[in-house]
């Protein structure tokens, strides 16, 4: 099939247009690499567009991966997204199922009042009273239990299921399964594409969570990897990673690039688990989101 001259145009256009998104998408990425992997002064006096590391140098990563306070932390967001995810799957699978059931008392007020709190909240405030009244200040459980169900995750899990046929669950039934059955054997290994991306989303939304580690947790040996990364990042303290052997001057140039590695350091296992999944992500976003 010939094309025409405008199809042609339109086809260059594009594919400047895509390859200029990319580089604007990947570019501050790259750039993180880069001057993680860069001697610290020569960072600081470079300017312009940061296209390979400049004094290729491996300090900033010694110092980070020497910080006890980092491993610590590792551990722990290591636990934080294990069991919270745990519990999320476990807890989105057995409420979307049940709502899915249409034989179910209540099914929809109940489905209303879970859909109501992605609009509102109780807030801020609310939220810590009812979690240090709980006895959960400075605990593990404070990270995992208030936001162990996403109501968006539900809801995606929920449509799918419902897109499963009935036939199946009555078959079951005839040959005398029970609930528990049902749901374990036969809806749970059908919806392997949807828990896959669910997981995906709770796994990564635990990863990358700070506030409520901020909000709770006052003792750093509890400390997500997070919000160690904030206080690098944001607060500009890097004196638990250097110790305190290291001269003013060397501090704010090390500084630098000890941002950035600590920023590789916390990103790259998501970044490796990503592709095992990436097959189920789009084909269980759309079943889950379009079937009704």
């Amino acid at each position: 099939m010939r094309l025409s001259s405008g199809e042609k145009i339109f086809n260059v256009f594009n594919m400047l247009f895509m390859v200029g998104l990319t580089f604007i998408t990947f570019y501050p990425f790259a750039y993180v690499v880069f001057a993680s992997f860069s001697d610290a002064a020569m960072l600081m006096r470079a300017r312009g567009l940061l296209l390979r590391p400049v004094g290729f140098n491996l300090q900033a990563y010694e110092m980070v991966f020497k910080n006890p306070v980092l491993f610590s932390s590792y551990f722990n967001t290591l636990i934080y997204v294990t069991c919270g995810t745990t519990l999320s799957v476990f807890l989105t699978i057995c409420g979307a199922y049940s709502l899915s059931r249409k034989n179910v008392l209540l099914r929809m007020p109940i489905t209303f009042f879970f859909v109501f709190t992605m609009w509102f909240s109780g807030g801020m405030i609310p939220l810590f009273l009812l979690v240090r009244n709980l006895g959960l200040l400075n605990n593990r459980l404070a990270l995992i239990l208030p936001s162990a169900v996403s109501t968006y995750n539900l809801i995606v899990t929920l449509t799918y299921f419902r897109s499963i046929p009935d036939s199946l669950e009555e078959s079951a039934k005839i040959d005398g399964a029970n609930d528990y059955i049902i749901m374990f054997r036969i809806i749970v290994p059908l919806a392997v594409p949807v828990i896959a991306v669910i997981t995906l989303f709770y796994a990564v939304g635990i990863w990358n969570a700070w506030f409520h580690a901020m909000l709770f947790l006052n003792r750093r040996e509890l400390f997500p990897v997070q919000l160690i990364l904030r206080e690098i990042l944001i607060l500009n303290d890097t004196s638990g990673v250097m110790g305190g052997a290291v001269s003013q001057g060397e501090r704010i140039q090390v500084g630098e690039t000890i941002k950035y590695a600590t920023a590789v350091v916390a990103t790259v296992p998501i970044l490796v688990v990503y592709p095992f999944v990436q097959r189920y992500f789009v084909q269980g976003i759309m079943i889950g989101a379009i079937k009704g």
